[in-house]
């Protein structure tokens, strides 16, 4: 073999092995994220994840065996139950998680919907959730319109179940009912308000209107002096709304509660909650919000870090999922077959976690953001 070969084969050996060097992905390399889409008989225009009234209706309600709906949380405790529920003109679907595997348990649509007729409690405004937790339940009533001609509630109306004591007689069950207005010319917005616990106890977050182009969030809380509920603090005035509430938890892993919003203009903001203030934590731009009231998850990532958000990007069919430790930052996005519409849930914890995608061609798509069969 004569120098010149000599010099073309080792060439040709080194390049071999720099290409399968590059091949190999180094050792603790993040997994990249999977997606499939469900196979469903119909289409689907509502998703509904765990912590959702409906979805602890269907796993308490015998329609199917499933265990696990927690119950009995003090007030402010969102109740869960490890399912999430899909439904469409033409039929339902109640979905679980086991092995890291998304599997579809149809039930009949007229199931779905007779359960999920409670979520907009009689006298409410049409067309709202409300938001439940054991004896105390809040939701929207007074329908009227905004500043900029949309419809709105004049007041958030808050109803607590009194303990009673025990007899053979039946009694009805006494309730406490206040109505709390959200306060100078301010409306509040068509979507679902929050329960939460601050200092121990509970508390509201609901989304106001207050001009043609300007809302925020007000905080309700519960007296301790003389019992009565009312806003206890508010947001400056912000462009772009509604402010739809995205998350709330300890989205930074400072040990404080903060919500997450995302504005119609697509500012996602970060507020730590205090129970006499709402203080500004950071923002971002270039998310949705998704169409109407639909849900946002928040995940929790394995190891103990803190939880993350998960949102749609604006105009791409992707999601994003965003951390606030630090600084708001994106750790990952994923790419899906179409937009999100119909939101965002999370079945599972950590590395087993999978998020459900409503997409705006009616499907659903399962995401396993860190490996794994979705």
């Amino acid at each position: 073999m004569d120098a010149a070969h000599a010099a073309r084969s080792g060439g040709r050996s080194w390049a071999l092995l720099l290409l399968g060097l590059l091949c190999v992905a180094p050792a603790g390399a993040r997994a990249e994220p999977g997606v499939r889409v469900l196979d469903l008989p119909f289409t689907v225009r509502a998703l509904r994840g765990p912590r959702s009234e409906i979805a602890v209706s269907v796993a308490t309600s015998g329609l199917l065996p499933i265990a696990g709906a927690k119950a009995g949380h003090e007030a402010g405790d969102e109740e869960s139950a490890p399912v999430a529920v899909v439904w469409g003109d033409e039929g339902g679907a109640v979905l679980t998680l086991a092995n890291g595997t998304v599997a579809v348990k149809p039930i009949g649509r007229e199931a779905v919907e007779g359960l999920g007729a409670a979520e907009t409690p009689r006298g409410a405004l049409p067309g709202t959730r409300r938001a439940l937790s054991g004896p105390l339940s809040a939701y929207l009533t007074g329908r009227t319109r905004s500043a900029a001609g949309g419809e709105a509630a004049a007041v958030l109306t808050i109803r607590e179940r009194q303990p009673m004591a025990v007899s053979t007689d039946p009694k009805p069950v006494p309730v406490a009912t206040a109505t709390v207005p959200a306060g100078g010319e301010a409306v509040f917005a068509p979507l679902r308000p929050r329960l939460l616990r601050l200092a121990g106890r509970p508390a509201l977050l609901a989304t106001t209107l207050s001009g043609p182009d300007l809302g925020g969030l007000a905080l309700i809380t519960h007296a301790s002096s003389d019992g009565s509920w009312g806003v206890a603090a508010r947001t400056p005035p912000q462009p772009g709304p509604p402010l739809k509430i995205a998350g709330i938890a300890d989205l930074s892993g400072s040990g404080t509660l903060q919500a997450a919003t995302v504005s119609a203009k697509g500012r996602l903001q970060l507020w730590t909650l205090q129970p006499d203030r709402i203080e500004a934590a950071g923002e971002a731009a270039g998310y949705a919000a998704g169409e109407g009231d639909a849900d946002l998850a928040v995940t929790a990532p394995a190891g103990g870090a803190p939880p993350e958000l998960v949102l749609p990007v604006a105009g791409r069919p992707e999601i994003a999922l965003v951390s606030a430790k630090g600084a708001l930052h994106e750790r990952l996005r994923v790419t899906l077959p179409a937009p999100v519409t119909t939101g965002i849930v999370v079945l599972g914890e950590g590395n087993a976690a999978r998020l459900l995608v409503g997409l705006a061609d009616g499907r659903v798509a399962v995401v396993a953001p860190d490996g794994g069969t979705p």
